[in-house]
């Protein structure tokens, strides 16, 4: 069990990058739209004991697997997109706003009995007020399974992975899953998970799932005693790795530590700790998000991984020293790198 010395580590490079650069990648999930709504509160309604917010600014934001594609555009000019959307306005933004920042939403499903999902979250003196959700969580048909493996075999030649992005809504189902599988075992993509711990899901047939600890532990079925006990000497976690690894049938498992960085688990070799490279932390909105999206780049690039995983490290690392749900530039990689 080792977390190796830092002098070990590939630092990326340019080159790197232009490898990034040439990754193909889909990713299938749960597609959202965020909206935050900026007001003031000056005084409550005399309709009801509730703040009157007087509305100052109104952003919008792809969510779920939306920000995953996000996340990945500004390193590959090569993502794509599969979801279920509705055939309403909601969809028509979120289009609109991957379309600016060069995903291809041409694999979207429309559907035209359920919403495209949406989160409406009310903020004032930077406070949420309310959060107003439209969604309806449909499993997809056995047609809508059909047509999605249809469309991946049609796709697999212009890909060099997948992203499963679960958040629990609907899309991602056993019967999904199989259907990934058989694609990727045909055409040898690689396949990785970002999971919902709402979502039993059989993994069998991916490379690698990246849940974070909660949804570790809950997955594991063992009670997380919270220790500050170092990752690499916590009997616990070092347990659940291992249940995992076995349950989900898969070679790989990372988990996420928050501030204690991420442990890798790899079968027939030591669990690997890489420390957090986050120095402060003022959002960890979209974290998840990012680190699959740059873990999955990585590994599409041809790094081991250990290396992987650490590129998802510094990328989460940056993110959660933003504000909101953000993304990282190529740049800002290249220099978090540069400080070690």
């Amino acid at each position: 069990m080792t977390s190796g010395p830092r002098s070990s580590l590939h630092l990326v490079t340019r080159s790197d990058l232009d490898k990034f650069s040439r990754a193909r990648i889909l990713v299938l999930g749960d597609v959202m739209l965020d909206h935050f709504i900026w007001g003031s509160v000056r005084r409550i309604s005399p309709e009801a004991p509730v703040p009157i917010v007087e509305v100052t600014k109104e952003t919008y934001y792809p969510g779920g697997a939306a920000n995953v594609a996000r996340n990945v555009a500004p390193f590959s000019p090569h993502v794509m997109l599969m979801g279920r959307v509705g055939a309403d306005m909601q969809a028509d933004r979120l289009k609109s706003l991957l379309h600016d920042e060069g995903v291809d939403c041409n694999q979207l499903l429309v559907s035209k009995s359920i919403p495209t999902i949406s989160k409406a979250r009310v903020i004032a003196r930077q406070q949420q007020v309310v959060r107003v959700d439209r969604e309806r969580i449909v499993k997809l048909s056995a047609e809508e399974v059909e047509e999605v493996e249809k469309r991946m075999h049609q796709l697999a030649p212009h890909l060099d992975a997948i992203i499963i992005e679960d958040y629990g809504k609907g899309l991602i189902t056993n019967e999904l899953v199989d259907a990934v599988s058989r694609v990727s075992r045909e055409t040898k993509l690689m396949v990785t998970v970002d999971p919902s711990p709402h979502n039993p899901i059989r993994w069998h047939g991916v490379d690698l799932v990246k849940p974070n600890r909660l949804e570790a532990f809950a997955a594991a079925g063992i009670e997380d005693d919270h220790s500050p006990t170092p990752p690499a000497e916590n009997p616990s976690l070092l347990r659940v790795g291992e249940v995992l690894l076995e349950k989900w049938d898969t070679p790989r498992v990372l988990i996420t530590l928050g501030e204690q960085g991420m442990m890798l688990f790899q079968r027939g070799q030591s669990p690997h700790h890489i420390p957090t490279r986050a120095r402060e932390v003022f959002d960890v909105s979209g974290a998840g998000d990012t680190a699959i999206a740059l873990l999955t780049l990585a590994l599409a690039s041809g790094m081991t991984p250990e290396q992987a995983a650490d590129v998802s490290n510094h990328a989460s690392g940056i993110v959660v020293g933003k504000l909101g749900t953000a993304c990282l530039t190529p740049d800002e990689l290249l220099a978090s790198y540069e400080e070690c």
